[in-house]
């Protein structure tokens, strides 16, 4: 296969805005699409060689897993290695305990599924697992695993026929992840199925390569890097992914593959010694940084500044050079490392690390006793408080498994299925008119807020459940199918609260849609800036509610301030610690408040009112953020059980009459 300097040019694209993204750089909003240029390129290349080995009739399986050995493993393994000293001197037992689940799953490239059972990619909390970015290597790795064996199976049918297959294949791969997205987007998000048309397109290209002219190859390669370039600056977060939106970076990827050549521009800067140079120490840089950033962020007390991470990012590709001269590059040799050598040494590292990570599993309760033992009074009473305040499991009168079902006409459900329908037909025919609780996470936690206050009314009921909100259209969301059971059935409802959380009724000033990062990144001594309320989500909520309250009377109970407080500072700070929102954060959203109460106004619906949360609880976190004995707060902005008591205890009387 012919050596080409743009394809590790264009690792350099994929490489560094997944660094910078990870690193909190906001230009970079959309770097994480980074993996999925990476994605395309082992689909091309991993293809074009496999063609190659097919038709000349040396396939070997076993020669093409040596070559995956070689050019995965010693550099992962190393990186592995290097982390271990850093996790048991700094990592709290809970964290131990989650890192050695990681070591054996990284090692049996499943970390893609273990990552999407117990974290999401864009959750805070993941920013302190040294191995999330491995998930990518895993799904790359089953795919090294299936296809060749698939190539070699479906090759007697000819070349052509194959190449149809993949291009079905990865027409219904994008299919799933485009269905993916709407209903189950973490696993759309880690899983191989909804990835593979990733890796596919990249097969596809290895398919149908061929010469152009020099002014197709110009056009359509500086179309591909422009693409690229849009989805890395103008994609965030919030952008649904993989789905449709990831054609724009992987067709991106496809045509530069296609139409990059030394005498296009864009062939020509990706094929400049910089993005060279860069892009050879790729996988090593990628290997890197995840590690460096979760232990800044799990040895400091707050967010690490922003020229730290860029400095680490810098460390990182030193660190990558390093291995990539002393650990890659000589295992790549078969005179320096023999294939004996490679998958014994292989098999060594699985089963070294895994049986690390059941052990260190196994062992996690020993060593949570053996760190405690070290530590001061107010922190091992701090870390118990906090090791008891399971965020899934924090709700008033949850079971075991998070439910929330006090009674018969008592209970907090995620939608109002044909079997909630019929439980709420027989509580109104038996108590009358019942109580509404609508809304997200933070109306699940207002659900507890008024069960708590109180326990005599037999017909409180929720409708709530976490991330939906009613600006974002997810089809499992609850809000047109409870819309239109209250508009045919208004009289099971007396009266409906909606609450919402304020983080996304926000914006940065540059139109940056609002997430719990806005405050999650900042100091506490940091003030809030440049943030507003985001007219169109308020517009919708409102709308919604209005929409509502022409069946039954409506209270929009306006958002709460959050403290968005990190783990890490409340563990040293203590419980009898100081704590405090940050300067113009209690003003911001008394800013909402208004801002969503004149909106409620001027909708001018007889039937929908407001009320200020925050008015009501008066927040004070010198008192009502933690004790000794209670968390309050279960995370950044969510009640625990006994904040929901505690601030249910100062609803009024006559806060559910109707």
């Amino acid at each position: 296969m012919k050596y080409r300097p743009e394809i590790d040019g264009l690792r350099t694209v994929a490489v560094l805005p997944v660094i910078l993204f990870h690193a909190g750089a906001a230009p970079f909003s959309g770097g994480f699409v980074g993996v999925d240029v990476f994605f395309v390129i082992s689909g091309y290349l991993i293809t074009t060689i496999l063609i190659g080995e097919l038709e000349e009739g040396r396939f070997s399986i076993i020669n093409f897993y040596e070559r995956r050995a070689r050019r995965i493993l010693p550099a992962l393994f190393f990186v592995m290695l290097c982390t271990l000293p850093f996790a048991w001197a700094w990592m709290q037992p809970s964290q131990l305990k989650d890192f050695a689940q990681s070591l054996w799953a990284v090692s049996i490239f499943g970390s893609n599924v273990l990552f999407w059972k117990t974290s999401g990619y864009f959750a805070a909390a993941a920013d302190e697992k040294p191995f999330l970015h491995t998930w990518s290597l895993a799904v790359e790795e089953q795919y090294y695993v299936l296809f060749p064996v698939f190539l070699f199976l479906a090759w007697r049918f000819g070349r052509n026929r194959v190449f149809w297959m993949i291009t079905i294949l990865a027409a219904g791969s994008l299919l799933i992840s485009e269905w993916g997205w709407r209903n189950e987007p973490k696993a759309n998000f880690f899983l191989f199925p909804t990835r593979a048309w990733e890796l596919f397109a990249g097969s596809i290209a290895a398919f149908v390569i061929k010469s152009h002219g020099i002014r197709t190859n110009q056009i359509l390669s500086g179309v591909g890097l422009l693409a690229i370039l849009y989805s890395i600056f103008f994609y965030t977060e919030a952008t649904p992914f993989p789905s449709v939106y990831a054609l724009l970076p992987v067709g991106g990827s496809v045509l530069i593959v296609l139409f990059a050549t030394k005498d296009t521009l864009a062939g020509a800067l990706l094929a400049s010694r910089p993005f060279v140079a860069i892009g050879l120490i790729s996988y090593s840089a990628y290997l890197w940084h995840q590690p460096l950033f979760a232990f800044a962020r799990i040895r400091a007390t707050e967010a690490p500044s922003f020229t730290l991470m860029i400095v680490l990012s810098l460390v990182a590709l030193g660190l990558a050079w390093f291995s990539w001269r002393f650990v890659e590059r000589p295992f790549r040799l078969k005179d320096v490392t023999s294939r004996r050598l490679i998958f014994t040494g292989s098999l060594t590292g699985i089963a070294f690390f895994v049986a690390l990570g059941v052990v260190g599993n196994a062992l996690n309760p020993r060593f949570e006793q053996y760190w405690l033992a070290k530590q001061p009074q107010n922190v091992r009473d701090t870390y118990v408080v906090l090791a008891r305040a399971n965020p899934e499991l924090s709700n008033w009168g949850a079971d075991e498994f998070g439910n929330q079902d006090l009674s018969e006409c008592r209970f907090n459900a995620r939608n109002p299925t044909p079997e909630v329908q019929e439980r709420l037909f027989g509580c109104v025919e038996k108590y009358g008119p019942g109580v509404l609780i609508l809304g997200d996470s933070h109306a699940m936690d207002l659900y507890g807020v008024v069960a708590s206050r109180f326990p005599d009314n037999p017909f409180i009921v929720g409708i709530t459940q976490g991330g939906c909100r009613v600006f974002d259209w997810e089809p499992e969301c609850h809000y047109d199918d409870t819309a239109a059971f209250i508009a045919e059935h208004p009289e099971v409802f007396g009266k409906v609260i909606f609450e919402q959380a304020g983080v996304f009724l926000l914006q940065e000033d540059n139109g940056t849609k609002g997430s719990r990062e806005m405050f999650s990144n900042l100091r506490l001594t940091q003030p809030v800036e440049h943030i507003v309320p985001d007219m169109e989500h308020i517009g919708i909520a409102v709308d919604y509610t209005a929409a509502l309250s022409q069946y039954v009377p409506v209270t929009f109970f306006l958002p709460r301030a959050e403290p968005h407080i990190g783990t890490n500072y409340v563990l040293r700070n203590g419980c009898e610690g100081r704590y405090f929102f940050r300067e113009g954060q209690v003003e911001l959203f008394d800013q909402l408040e208004r801002v969503i109460a004149a909106e409620v106004d001027a909708a001018g619906a007889d039937q929908l009112t407001w009320v200020s949360q925050n008015d009501l609880f008066h927040f004070d976190l010198s008192k009502d953020y933690m004790t000794c004995d209670t968390l309050y707060w279960s995370d950044g902005d969510h009640f625990s059980e006994t904040g929901e008591e505690l601030f249910g205890s100062r609803l009024p009387d006559d806060f559910i009459r109707f």
